[in-house]
């Protein structure tokens, strides 16, 4: 039995009712962005290797697909992030001064699935924002993200707030604990107590108390007071806690509802500040994520500041009910008066389907629900 109609797993068509809610929320989407004064970029599905890595460490290098350019012999990669080509845009052919805002849309692909249900070819629909350091794009950013996952239909949407610069200022003075970096990254992650608890077991009491605790000092407001108290006296971590409550207060005042995370590390090896990620009920993983990665335009050789987010359209949509788009079923004749009701209907929005003569025509195959037919001498649309 032939299988050559398969696709590989976490592969997937999108079908007509879902490919078309998907192409309307995109629109929308980018109309919105559009309006805040941000430009769209279309940046190539494929790249040379070291320049979609770059400045990414290894949070992208095993999520990408890489091959050998037959043309150079030099190897390529399949992005499976547009935020670094977003960057490179910015370093090396706009060159703009001042503050720049991108946005963009398309398919990324991961050699793994982000959790047992996820595509490995997310839509990825975002923005970025590069030139400026303060909260206030940071502040512009996530207002717009929330704005964005309402035009998905997704609400009641809760921001969970992190910042990259404590637990890089707790290991950095510390040989031991930077050796192991990675290994605590990931108990960080995992919310392993025991694993972290195994790992910082050498290491001062200091260092070992203030790993400890950060997968405990999530919550509300309250629990930068706590990290105040329990966190080492360092400017850094300061200057994070500092920079969390402030914006937590601009967010709240715009009616956004937010939480603190101080383990929170997604994107570590390349985000340099501030990291979020939106979640909302119905859906098990983070709706959108972003972060600030001042570091990324350094290494293309143009340092600047930059703050961003993305949406995978995949996910947020898959929870929704595509729009059913029911059209006209329309009569195939060459009357004028016909051709002429036909170009009204469309002209205001609606979709008429002609019924091709000699094929069998199902309206509801079509997506109609409805049917033009001629009653007393005058062209109606009647429910089927």
């Amino acid at each position: 039995m032939s299988h050559n109609w398969l696709l590989p797993e976490h592969i997937e068509d999108v079908l007509p009712a879902a490919a078309w809610r998907m192409e309307q929320v995109r629109r929308d989407i980018l109309d919105l962005f559009w309006r805040h004064g941000y430009e769209f970029v279309q940046p190539p599905l494929l790249e040379y290797l070291e320049s979609l890595l770059t400045g990414t460490g290894h949070d992208l290098g095993l999520k990408t697909f890489k091959l050998v350019d037959q043309l150079s012999g030099r190897h390529m990669g399949i992005r499976a992030d547009i935020t670094p080509q977003a960057a490179r845009i910015d370093a090396h052919l706009m060159n703009r001064k001042g503050v720049n805002r991108l946005c963009y849309c398309g398919s990324v692909l991961h050699t793994l699935p982000d959790g047992m249900m996820g595509s490995r070819e997310p839509i990825q629909i975002g923005l970025e924002l590069f030139g400026h350091a303060g909260l206030e794009s940071d502040l512009e950013i996530q207002s717009l993200m929330v704005e964005a996952l309402g035009l998905a239909g997704v609400n009641e949407i809760l921001i969970d707030l992190g910042h990259v610069a404590i637990f890089r200022a707790i290991v950095s003075p510390h040989e031991r604990a930077m050796a192991r970096e990675g290994d605590l990254f990931q108990a960080l992650q995992n919310k392993d107590t025991q694993r972290l608890a195994d790992l910082t077991a050498d290491l001062d009491r200091a260092t070992a108390q203030a790993l400890c605790a950060l997968p405990e000092l999530n919550g509300a407001a309250a629990v930068l007071d706590r990290a105040t108290k329990i966190l080492p006296k360092h400017p850094q971590i300061s200057a994070a806690l500092q920079d969390l409550r402030k914006l937590g207060e601009l967010l709240t005042q715009r009616g956004i509802k937010i939480s603190y995370d101080l383990a929170e590390l997604r994107g570590y090896h390349y985000h340099s500040g501030i990291v979020f990620a939106a979640y909302a009920q119905g859906y098990a993983d983070p709706v959108a994520k972003g972060g600030r990665y001042d570091e990324v335009g350094k290494s293309f050789g143009r340092a600047r500041p930059a703050t961003g987010f993305s949406i995978d359209l995949r996910q947020v949509l898959a929870n929704g009910v595509p729009s059913a788009n029911l059209g006209i079923l329309a009569p195939y004749e060459s009357g004028a008066e016909l051709q002429h009701k036909i170009d009204e209907l469309r002209h205001t929005g609606e979709r008429v389907v002609i019924e091709l003569p000699g094929a069998p025509a199902d309206a509801s195959d079509l997506g109609c629900n409805r049917r033009l037919t001629l009653k007393k001498g005058v062209w109606q649309v009647i429910t089927i």
